[in-house]
């Protein structure tokens, strides 16, 4: 549960506009009020305090019947996981312990192999590393040796740096590896010892206790996916097929899964947890107590570091930080931020459409997440856009 303190009197007193945040919750419940999403929980924050939760809908809980969701239900939270693990790495980069310039070989000899020995670090935060596809079991990044048979596997798709392809998966566990060698502490320990328990984040997990299982909302796919037909007809190319399948995502509601540490895409936490993180990114490194990232640190994380290198779904400019999208200009959209989004705003979505980010013009910051995977990436999109930019839009001078 999150902590009173971190709870305003009203949303005014942190500067926004009851009515405002209304239409965003409005918004939020709209689909499972239609009966398409189980349930949804949207978090928005300023000032460092929660000026709204609202939580809608049914989560089905493994072993119980579905209940209603409420505001300390948990959820997978998927690709919004990069942010974490992103900024975990960012405090050996702030001691001295690590450099984004490093060759990832020189930490993890056994990853050099396939002609990978030449990729540096700070590739694996923009998806520039050039093995966007290579596989690994998730359940197994707790076994090193398993992790590095892997990582001895993988071969490349594209020479490092010359390209962005999003990496689902497979850089974010290098990272965490990376983060294991320097510090000799698992992975998942580190995210709740130095970011989780500082922040008061008790609800923030990668790698979920058997003892919280009961609390997670199952996910279910629902909708219909588009054909190429659809996608023809838009205008756009059917997207090509990735790790995420419908079988892959359903693996989260297995116990192993949650269990595990991946740090690509296995966080677990509330809407409100994830909003008061991007607080905390926003406030210099802090939200009551001391903090955890220096200033200098969050900026330097904040860099655009892919250059004029697009994505080749959109053909828009990637924008990418050290683990972070950044809205930049009219193409904000495409990069999961709303119309409304100032082009300073930072964050990571997740699959299914779970959305987190921090606007630094007007001080808001959101949490947005769901157990309905909804087929329809199309409508997933226009869903994410039309909440974050009701939600960018929610300050009282704006």
């Amino acid at each position: 549960m999150i902590d009173s303190h971190f709870i305003a009197s009203s949303p005014e007193e942190v500067g926004l506009d009851s009515e405002k945040l209304e239409v965003l919750f409005e918004r939020a419940e709209k689909e499972v009020r239609e009966g398409l999403l189980p349930s949804v929980q949207v978090a928005i924050a300023c000032g460092g305090k929660l000026a709204g939760v609202r939580s809608f809908g049914r989560a089905g809980f493994a072993g119980g019947e579905p209940v209603e969701t409420a505001d300390d239900t948990l959820y997978s939270i998927f690709s919004c996981t990069k942010a974490i693990t992103s900024a975990a790495a960012w405090l050996l980069i702030e001691d001295g312990t690590l450099r984004a310039d490093e060759i990832v070989a020189d930490i993890i000899p056994e990853f050099g192999s396939n002609g990978k020995d030449g990729v540096v670090v700070e590739q694996l935060f923009t998806h520039t590393a050039g093995f966007p596809t290579a596989p690994f079991r998730p359940p197994h990044f707790t076994d090193e040796q398993k992790r590095l048979e892997y990582f001895a596997k993988w071969r490349l798709n594209f020479e490092p740096g010359s390209r962005f392809i999003y990496h689902p998966s497979s850089s974010m566990y290098v990272v965490a590896a990376i983060l294991e060698r320097r510090t000799g502490q698992p992975f998942g320990d580190f995210v709740r010892e130095r970011i989780a328990k500082p922040l008061g984040l008790d609800d923030l997990w990668v790698g979920l206790p058997a003892a919280e299982h009961g609390r997670v909302a199952d996910i279910a796919h629902v909708g219909d996916a588009l054909t190429e037909a659809d996608y023809a007809e838009l205008g756009m190319k059917a997207p090509p097929a990735t790790e995420v399948t419908e079988e892959a995502v359903q693996a989260f509601n297995r116990a192993d899964y949650r269990e595990a540490v991946v740090p690509g895409g296995g966080g677990i936490t509330t809407a409100s947890s994830l909003a008061l993180f991007y607080q905390a990114l926003l406030r210099g490194g802090a939200l009551d107590g001391a903090p955890v990232w220096k200033p200098q640190t969050l900026e330097m994380a904040r860099r655009v570091r892919s250059g004029e290198l697009t994505d080749v779904l959109s053909g828009k400019l990637a924008n990418r930080a050290l683990g972070l999208m950044i809205a930049g200009d009219d193409g904000r959209t495409y990069r999961g931020f709303g119309h409304t989004n100032s082009p300073e705003s930072f964050g990571h979505g997740g699959a299914g459409g779970q959305l987190g980010w921090a606007d630094p013009q007007t001080g808001i910051s959101i949490g947005y997440v769901t157990n309905g995977f909804d087929r329809n990436a199309i409508r997933q999109a226009r869903r994410g856009i039309g909440i974050s930019s009701r939600a960018a839009a929610c300050s009282l001078a704006g």
